[in-house]
């Protein structure tokens, strides 16, 4: 995460932790025109059951994403960490889950993510590869066959690589897949401009 991204994930933890769920990490996007803020919530390790007492696994949905906009948006409104316009997003990880913590790649080892530097190493910016080990600060990566060792300072964003036939979820023609998991969108904007339908 960019240092801004780290000090509005600092900020605003605390405030998706009281309501039970757990902030994964943010984006913090500048652009012309005002920047995107997407944060990434989910439940704690543990929460959302296995199903073995009968109910369904709980996941984050479509309501977790609108009750933490509307908690953050109002503490942004309060501590007004962004300068300029924004766009906040609310989402849940997807399974292409983000990974923004060594516990996060700790955790999912065994996994494969696609992950971009952000200083080249050894000639590459990017790489996909699976997470072997995560030890003193360093993740290593399978690439081929090889090991790839990283310091986890020098990655910009990774994501974990679904494995989509493993999931029942091959999709039936090239380059199609299934669609992302549920976006809840707000603006720092007035309420009386209306929400934000830009993509």
């Amino acid at each position: 995460m960019t240092d801004k991204a780290t000090d509005i994930a600092s900020l605003l933890a605390p405030t998706v932790e009281s309501m039970g769920l757990e902030l994964l990490g943010v984006e913090y996007l500048p652009a012309p025109g005002g920047a995107v803020v997407r944060l990434y919530i989910d439940l704690p390790a543990g929460a959302a059951g296995d199903g073995s007492n009968g109910d369904a696994p709980r996941a984050v949905g479509i309501e977790d994403c609108e009750a933490v906009s509307r908690e953050v948006s109002a503490q942004l409104d309060v501590e007004d960490p962004i300068s300029g316009n924004y766009t906040l997003e609310v989402s849940s990880p997807g399974l292409d889950r983000p990974l923004f913590t060594l516990d996060h790649y700790r955790r999912f080892a065994g996994e494969t993510a696609k992950v971009t530097l952000r200083l080249p190493q050894d000639g590459r910016r990017r790489l996909t590869g699976r997470i072997v080990a995560v030890e003193e600060g360093d993740i290593t990566f399978d690439v081929d066959g090889s090991p790839f060792r990283v310091s986890f300072d020098n990655i910009d964003k990774a994501r974990l690589v679904p494995d989509w036939a493993a999931l029942g979820l091959a999709p039936n023609k090239p380059g199609k897949r299934p669609g992302r998991a549920h976006n809840n969108k707000s603006t720092n904007k007035p309420a009386a401009d209306g929400p934000d339908s830009a993509e």
